[in-house]
């Protein structure tokens, strides 16, 4: 089978004045919107299972996505491994993706306002009076939810275990 990447991966990545009105046209429809965001820097099974989850949750999911320069203020100057075109690529070849929207800024408190999704996700880390976003959500009507990353996957323990083999 082949792939059209320009139709089926880089139309799922748009910027924020267009998915608001994609949104729009979803919501109207009677779809529920979920959106959750992230650096999404190395994909692994904990960032797939994690999204898929969410994915469940509604019938449309989002991923907001940090972009580089937001990246390095949240995480230092060696990150992102992977530059924000090839991680929006990546989160936009996931079939239970709808679409991808980078931002600038250190949180997705624009996006979530702009965007005003019916559910608004995090990971379990996190409580529902500490993530961004959440309490004008709930305000429109929406609900906020958590999901539990699977144990032992992330971005940070992967670059750690490749600079320990590099010694």
């Amino acid at each position: 089978m082949r792939i059209d990447l320009e139709k089926t991966l880089l139309n799922k990545i748009q910027p924020l004045a267009n998915l608001k009105a994609t949104v729009s046209t979803w919501q109207a429809d009677g779809k529920k919107v979920v959106f959750t965001n992230g650096v999404f820097d190395l994909l692994h099974l904990g960032h797939v299972t994690y999204l898929a989850k969410a994915g469940e949750l509604g019938d449309k999911l989002i991923i907001g996505l940090n972009s580089d320069s937001s990246v390095k203020r949240i995480k230092g100057e060696d990150r992102p491994i992977n530059d924000q075109s090839n991680r929006a690529a990546l989160l936009a070849a996931l079939f239970f993706v709808d679409a991808v929207v980078l931002f600038e800024e250190d949180t997705p408190f624009n996006l979530i306002t702009s965007l005003m999704p019916d559910i608004l996700v995090k990971g379990a880390d996190y409580t529902i009076d500490n993530i961004v976003g959440a309490k004008e959500v709930i305000a429109n009507g929406g609900e906020v939810k958590t999901i539990t990353f699977v144990e032992g996957y992330s971005s940070t323990s992967i670059i750690k275990k490749i600079k320990e083999r590099e010694l």
